[in-house]
């Protein structure tokens, strides 16, 4: 029986150990993937400290990786029809950067992505576009881009081209609204701004500009990136700042992803402009980190923690688009780029400890990440 290491978790608190287990075979609509970088991720270090989500041990974790397909189980896409047009996964040639999915197969370790073999529902993976781009910035590529387009969604903001697909376009669309991004030096805050761009430069959305809060040091790197005005978060009075140039603007604050930072001021914000000039009475803020129970209810301004689905198929489709349709068309036309630069902490499996202990010391404008094989 083939085998393989992984850094296995042995129980709640405990630190991965280094362990041999037998490679799976993909089933049906799977991936076996040979793990090439591993990117880390906040969530990564509460799971190994705290067992968050966890029912039972040991297991492997991990979300974020990119590697070679070995092996694709029935039902996978490989493009050998011609009227397939799906994204398409040849085993011992595509290079994918893909999303674990353990989290719902409860944690069944085959699962995890902190191993040398990983299975992967296809539907989770993303065909990387040429060989120019490497291991560990394409592992920075799957978890950046699902939340910022799932808080998209769950906002209910159209996808972009949605309007035309459904020959639907709008007529003389009033750009009047500024979509705000709240840390937007971080992994998915960075990404965020990349695909608030994009929605930004649609006609038939109602988005004139992007918003963005940074540490002062990053700012440059933020406007790169999109976005029209950033702010320093660390300003004791940033909800001013931010309030005065909508209104410098004329522009209404009406939808805010949360990457990270305090909800509070993102509620600060949404809440000055409800009800203006018979808009909505209503503001969405769509939430990365886990909503803290203690947060208070602001009148009008609906908080939404940001997860895919948990129906199968509603997941499967939701990532078929995120990453097999949206990213990958995106990557092909040069619109979207790996953000932040990854900084690799180390390599091998037996490397991935020290880089959540790093994480959680804190990091920005970077992404973390561990070379697992050439």
């Amino acid at each position: 029986m083939a085998t393989h290491l992984a850094a296995v978790s042995p129980a709640k608190g405990q630190p991965f150990e280094i362990q041999s287990r037998p490679t799976p075979k993909p089933g049906p609509d799977e991936l076996l993937i040979a793990v090439k970088s591993i990117a880390l991720n906040p969530a990564d270090a509460i799971m190994r400290d705290q067992g968050l989500f966890i029912p039972t041990y040991p297991t492997v974790i991990g979300f974020d990786m990119a590697g070679l397909v070995l092996e694709v189980g029935d039902n996978v896409p490989t493009g050998d029809t011609d009227n397939d047009t799906s994204p398409c996964f040849r085993p011992g040639i595509t290079r994918a950067a893909a999303y674990a999915g353990s989290f719902w197969r409860s944690f069944n370790p085959d699962y995890g992505a902190f191993q040398e073999r990983c299975l992967v529902p296809w539907q989770h993976a993303v065909p990387l576009p040429d060989k120019s781009m490497s291991w560990n910035h394409a592992a920075t590529l799957p978890v950046a881009v699902q939340v910022p387009l799932s808080a998209w969604d769950a906002m209910g903001i159209s996808r972009i081209g949605e309007a035309t697909k459904r020959g639907k376009e709008k007529k003389n669309i009033q750009k009047r609204e500024a979509l705000l991004i709240w840390g937007a030096s971080s992994s998915v805050g960075s990404m965020g701004v990349q695909t608030a761009r994009l929605l930004r430069d649609d006609p038939n959305s109602t988005f004139a500009a992007v918003y963005a809060t940074a540490g002062s040091s990053n700012k440059s790197y933020v406007v790169s990136l999109g976005a029209d005005r950033v702010f320093d978060y660390k300003d004791s009075q940033v909800v001013d700042a931010i309030v005065s140039a909508a209104r410098e603007d004329g522009l209404l604050i009406q939808h805010c992803f949360l990457a990270t930072g305090e909800l509070a001021l993102c509620q600060a914000v949404l809440k000055t402009f409800l009800g203006e000039e018979g808009k909505t009475k209503t503001a969405k803020i769509a939430s990365a980190p886990v909503i803290p129970p203690e947060a208070e209810d602001v009148n009008g301004v609906e908080t939404i923690f940001i997860m895919p689905s948990m129906v199968e198929e509603e997941r499967l489709e939701q990532f078929q688009y995120w990453l097999g349709t949206w990213l990958r068309e995106n990557l092909a036309k040069g619109t979207i780029k790996p953000s932040p630069e990854p900084s690799v902490v180390g390599k091998g499996l037996e490397a991935i400890n020290a880089g959540l202990d790093n994480l959680r010391q804190g990091v920005s404008c970077t992404k973390l990440v561990v070379e697992i094989a050439e």
